[in-house]
């Protein structure tokens, strides 16, 4: 997973580089190369509603959910902004690695974090993000350690937003998360695609 987060960053930092070193051009042609959709100036906020696909080692065997995931962005010029992301997941359910087997059970994560971006391009747009917030679990059987369980929880990781329009862009996404539950450390993968409002 970590070369993953030094490719994330390399394709994030080398463009941005790139741009600052470029040949010197002045006024409007430098600034409207800069900014996709003949130089409109990015948008302050972003919308992003998608699928949430995570792969969580919460037992010692991977178990999966499938669910919704929305991350609200406030950019504070073109490639620094603060995310909060509400993350829900579904479907999942212990098969036979908890005693008693079969448990279903759904997650809420809830967090917050910085965003850096390199929204120049017209075609692609990588970034990287950091949130901390809580990771809820709760299962199907309410009584014992398999109840409603809560901890502190981080991901990062980065993703790719597409444009399609001045307004909106696809999304695919890719993070590693940690959670603390039962006295030990678990680190969970989730993916997440889905649409970006730009306003």
């Amino acid at each position: 997973m970590r070369k993953i987060h030094i490719l994330l960053v390399a394709i994030l930092i080398f463009p941005i580089m790139a741009t600052a070193q470029g040949p010197a051009g002045s006024g409007a042609d430098s600034r409207s190369r800069s900014t996709p959709f003949s130089g409109t100036v990015p948008a302050q906020w972003q919308l992003a509603v998608g699928y949430q696909y995570n792969r969580i080692n919460l037992t010692g065997t991977p178990l999966n959910t499938h669910g919704v995931d929305t991350t609200i962005t406030r950019y504070f010029g073109s490639w620094f902004g603060v995310d909060g992301q509400v993350g829900v997941g579904f479907l999942g359910n212990t098969g036979k690695t908890t005693v008693p087997p079969n448990l279903g059970f759904h997650t809420l994560f809830v967090g917050g974090g910085p965003r850096l971006a390199y929204r120049a391009h017209s075609r692609f747009q990588p970034w990287l993000h950091f949130v901390i917030g809580l990771e809820d679990f709760r299962f199907t059987q309410t009584a014992g350690i398999f109840g409603n369980n809560k901890s502190l929880a981080g991901a990062a990781g980065g993703g790719v937003d597409f444009p399609l329009t001045e307004h909106f862009s696809f999304r695919v996404e890719a993070d590693e998360m940690e959670t603390r539950l039962f006295s030990t450390y678990q680190r969970h993968f989730q993916v997440i695609s889905g649409l970006v409002i730009n306003f």
